[in-house]
């Protein structure tokens, strides 16, 4: 026998939206102020731009935390937009749940191989 709970309606996550509303703003925010200072690593570069040159750019420990926090960033950023798409997208709970999940291992697959690179320099 259902309830009637007059014309009270319960929602359930009201304030999802807005969080990753918001952390995608402030992920893009983030990732832009990066390319910023990768830009300006790049351009302040006298001579070829060879892989020595490059390496040096991500070789201070500063740069390799900053890179760090960037790519965390982006893992996050880039989860909350495939998860909307799957949710908006697919409609069968069991192939959503599958890429959801498939999304994931990617993701912290190329999470796992820019450390390794990262560190590796």
């Amino acid at each position: 026998m259902a309830v009637n709970h007059g014309s009270r309606r319960l929602v359930v996550g009201a304030h999802y939206g807005l969080r990753d509303w918001m952390a995608q703003r402030v992920t893009a925010v983030l990732l832009t102020l990066f390319t910023f200072i990768v830009l300006g690593h790049v351009l302040l570069v006298r001579g070829p731009m060879d892989y020595d040159r490059w390496a040096g750019i991500f070789s201070s420990q500063w740069m390799k935390v900053l890179t760090f926090v960037v790519i965390v960033a982006i893992l996050y950023h880039a989860w909350v937009g495939v998860r909307d798409i799957w949710m908006d997208y697919v409609k069968a709970p069991a192939l959503r749940l599958c890429l959801q999940i498939g999304s994931i291992v990617w993701l912290l697959g190329c999470t796992g191989w820019a450390v390794q690179v990262l560190w590796r320099l």
